[in-house]
């Protein structure tokens, strides 16, 4: 019996370790606590894992995806823009002993689309903060102005088949670390499509997660000012 115990046991471990090679499944995480391990393909190529980064600050950004069933969510293209010119211009992974992962909860396909139409999203927002001259606007439209142009501040743009990827885009086809964190869902922020809930987390060098932020609407996403002070403090504290 005791033999046979053993060996029900040490099957049911080989059968419940993933082929990732993750022993801890991925779950909500509380703030000071260490974040699970996980490989995930990488869409430029490749295989990205967090125990891999022992020693840097990890900052894993999930972008929500698709807005609607008919559209990609604009502030995502924004976002990611920001980070990939501050990284151009000031280096912030080498100055900060920062890795930055983008994570969507699509297939390559999807990202291939995603980047298909990458400049032709930075063109709407172009367009949204400025109106054709002299056309007028009625009041909801003119707040619709107001809010890109607060939104938005900056401008960006991009050629087809030219958009940078200076960061890892990790591939969460089968959604195991977005829906494992409780980030993704199929309705969210007034539509009904797969999507991830927009979040930033940020880990430390010993692989504790020290910030996490999981927005309450689209537009509810820190700066990126404010995500690089966070990464000063903790870099300051270890």
């Amino acid at each position: 019996m005791r033999l046979c115990t053993a060996a029900a046991i040490i099957l049911s471990i080989l059968v419940c370790v993933p082929v990732t090679g993750q022993q801890n499944a991925i779950r909500p995480i509380t703030l000071g606590q260490p974040m699970p391990d996980f490989t995930l393909p990488v869409y430029q190529g490749g295989q990205f894992t967090l125990s891999g980064l022992k020693g840097k600050t990890v900052m894993l950004v999930f972008p929500r995806g698709m807005a609607s069933k008919e559209g990609l969510c604009h502030v995502c293209n924004y976002q990611y823009s920001e980070l990939a010119e501050a990284d151009q211009k000031q280096q912030i992974r080498k100055k900060h002993n920062l890795e930055i992962a983008i994570i969507f909860p699509y297939d390559k396909a999807w990202i291939d689309n995603w980047m298909d139409k990458f400049p032709a999203q930075l063109d709407d927002i172009e367009q949204g903060k400025n109106p054709p001259a002299g056309q007028v606007q009625d009041e909801r439209a003119a707040r619709r102005t107001q809010t890109y142009r607060t939104e938005f501040p900056k401008s960006f743009r991009a050629k087809k088949g030219e958009v940078p990827q200076p960061f890892p885009i990790l591939v969460d086809a089968e959604r195991t670390l977005s829906k494992g964190l409780g980030l993704f869902a199929e309705e969210w922020g007034g539509s009904k499509v797969d999507q991830n809930i927009p979040a930033v987390y940020i880990i430390d060098a010993k692989g504790v997660v020290q910030f996490k932020y999981i927005s309450q609407n689209t537009l509810d996403r820190p700066k990126l000012d404010y995500l690089m002070r966070i990464v000063d403090w903790i870099n300051g504290a270890k």
